[in-house]
């Protein structure tokens, strides 16, 4: 008779471990019926998307989908505007199937990731990200030039004053990317400002080390300068 009792809780048991898994199974197979792959477009970038539904709702929502695009394109919800067949999904609440939205169907995305007032700072960096490219130019041909000398393409009478030349221009060049320093100092960039404090900081970072490259070339005009003027002293006497 004991045996007989415990055999009946461990059939009850599994019946139960049975019925949970099933559960499981048509949970599952509901989630994955309802829902959608879809593909969102934002400037040039593709993104595929498995919309589901939230807890409580039976099929996914605009809500729903905003808030998957918001992880992948980093939009915020409240800069986002989502566009399907030429019509605005302004209806959070509203099911994607009500506005004709299945599985494979592409949805465009504009807007930008940060706010208006940090889109401003943000072009205020890439302005000065432009012309420290320019002066970077400067500073290559300045190096080309100073090669040249050094190879001895320019007759050995005229190096002393392009040596001279050189000098002051990379002294001018050092004084531009100072400059830029300066204004990048001048902006003031909020905590949350976050694209632009990366841009800023990178930019920083350009700057120095374009600084540096400064110094080595003026350091070797320097050099060449005085091994000329040796040489010269020496053929002298």
């Amino acid at each position: 008779m004991a045996q007989r009792e415990e055999v009946v809780p461990s059939k009850e048991m599994a019946r139960s471990e049975e019925m949970t898994r099933s559960e499981a199974v048509a949970q599952s197979e509901e989630m994955a019926a309802t829902r959608l792959n879809l593909t969102v477009t934002h400037n040039n970038e593709k993104h595929d998307l498995y919309v589901t539904p939230q807890q409580g709702t039976s099929e996914p929502t605009v809500q729903d989908l905003a808030q998957l695009v918001e992880e992948a394109t980093g939009v915020p919800l409240p800069f986002q505007k989502l566009i399907f067949k030429g019509k605005s999904l302004k209806e959070m609440e509203q099911p994607l199937s009500v506005l004709g939205i299945q599985n494979g169907c592409r949805v465009m995305l504009i807007g930008k990731k940060n706010s208006p007032e940090e889109e401003v700072e943000l072009k205020k960096l890439k302005d000065l990200e432009k012309a420290v490219e320019k002066i970077a130019n400067q500073l290559e041909e300045l190096s080309k030039d100073f090669a040249g000398i050094q190879q001895g393409f320019l007759a050995k009478d005229l190096q002393a004053e392009a040596l001279c030349k050189l000098d002051r221009r990379v002294k001018a060049t050092t004084e531009q990317f100072m400059k830029i320093l300066e204004e990048i100092d001048t902006l003031i960039l909020p905590e949350n400002f976050r694209d632009s404090r990366q841009k800023r900081k990178g930019l920083v970072t350009k700057v120095q080390a374009f600084l540096a490259e400064c110094d080595t070339v003026e350091q070797n005009i320097g050099q060449e300068t005085k091994r000329l003027q040796s040489t010269n002293l020496a053929l002298a006497d």
